[in-house]
């Protein structure tokens, strides 16, 4: 069922996780009852009065048409660019000739910098160029490493859809490599979960980590919302219950299975299961407990910090914003925050400003938007969620500090 089918309760649902709302902080903002809400995401309760859809599609911040599951018109700040990675996506045929390893290795390279630098309007100018080379080079590695980027990349200009179809021709290109599967399946995760497609990638993360993590003690975490993970593709372990991976003691692949831990978290709250999404990042805590020393050379910048950072915002979807916000302003005080990659910490101080707008902090929603600008720009400038976000705090009366220019920065002052 596509999300123009779904019944516009489950929209309004969708919607809700994908702003990090309970129920109860969405009734709050309505000024009803989380019984109302309740009725109304069941299909219960029939949302047949536009003015009601328009009060929703303002507090979820959509446009009332999202909502009815109409077309929406075609976005107009829809970079160029994404035009040539939807083209390069679209080519079949292989180059006729192979590009230079090294010099394709190096370029994959530097698109990988330049994304962890939040520079997107550059990488949109490489990735097509890149898609292509890599086509020809016919190297598994390079080839999940180019479509890994495509995904994330799209991901973060919001184009979820396009960004799914790089995931999973990067899925395709790792073959039977259990390395480069769980790489890839991270890109996939990321993909369904800006799709509101949590249960999908709860299933996915799941089963990839299985193949590069040792198994916990508790198999629970293998129930997916109600379905199970496929197992069937699950390595074989030694008398100690350990994976290829852990056999020959290469735990940098670990780095990868604890990032897929924390998307599988992550997207098991969106399902509504907090406790298995606390199970998970509790596991995913003690991998990361397990790499301290390692090089991770996959870009996943995994580690307790980031584990933290997830916990934060695990916190704030199960309606504890006051845990959530304590847990924040712990972690970016920590100096090993400081050595994040700029993209790492401009997105995460994005998802910080939401918490704080729900929590009725609109100062603190606005010095995260400030220092993820500070951080990272591009984050900031160059995405539609910061966009939204920096509109609901210039609303707030007097403007806080910061935001009015930001505000002209992104084009939301006449």
């Amino acid at each position: 069922m596509s999300s123009d089918d779904l019944p516009i309760g489950r929209r309004v649902a969708g919607w809700r996780v994908r702003r990090s709302m309970t129920q109860q902080m969405l009734a709050d903002r309505l000024r009803r009852s989380k019984s109302w809400v309740d009725k109304i995401e069941r299909g219960v309760r029939p949302l047949d009065r536009y003015s009601v859809i328009q009060e929703l599609s303002r507090v979820l911040r959509v446009d009332p048409e999202v909502l009815l599951g109409q077309p929406p018109s075609p976005p107009s700040s829809t970079p160029a660019g994404v035009d040539d990675i939807r083209a390069a996506l679209a080519r079949y045929d292989t180059p006729p000739s192979r590009p230079h390893m090294r010099e394709l290795r190096r370029q994959v390279g530097h698109a990988w910098l330049t994304y962890q630098h939040a520079h997107y309007a550059e990488l949109l100018r490489v990735v097509p160029g890149l898609l292509d080379a890599a086509q020809g080079a016919r190297s598994p590695e390079v080839l999940v490493q180019a479509y890994r980027i495509a995904a994330l990349l799209l991901v973060k200009l919001g184009e979820a859809d396009l960004a799914w179809l790089a995931a999973d021709r990067a899925m395709g290109a790792a073959a039977d490599d259990a390395h480069l599967t769980a790489t890839a399946a991270i890109a996939v995760a990321q993909a369904l979960r800006a799709s509101v497609r949590e249960r999908l990638a709860l299933s996915a993360t799941l089963t990839a980590a299985h193949r590069v993590l040792p198994p916990s003690a508790d198999e629970g975490d293998q129930e997916v919302c109600g379905t199970f993970g496929d197992q069937s593709r699950r390595q074989p372990l030694d008398h100690q219950g350990r994976g290829e991976h852990a056999r020959r003691g290469d735990r940098r692949a670990w780095a990868v299975g604890g990032t897929l831990l924390v998307q599988a978290a992550l997207a098991a709250a969106g399902c509504g299961e907090h406790r298995r999404a606390t199970e998970l990042i509790d596991r995913a805590a003690g991998v990361a407990a397990n790499l301290r020393g390692y090089d991770e050379p996959h870009g996943t910048s995994f580690g307790p910090v980031t584990v933290d950072m997830a916990r934060v915002l695990l916190a704030a979807q199960r309606g504890d914003t006051d845990g959530a916000l304590t847990r924040h302003v712990s972690v970016v005080r920590r100096e090993v925050w400081r050595r994040l990659p700029a993209e790492y910490r401009g997105a995460y101080l994005l998802d910080a400003a939401r918490i704080y707008l729900h929590a009725g902090d609109v100062r603190g929603a606005a010095r995260a938007l400030v220092d993820a600008d500070s951080v990272a720009p591009g984050e900031v400038r160059g995405r539609a969620l910061a966009r939204t976000l920096i509109a609901d705090v210039a609303r707030a009366k007097p403007a806080a500090a910061g935001v009015a220019r930001l505000a002209t920065l992104v084009g939301l002052t006449r």
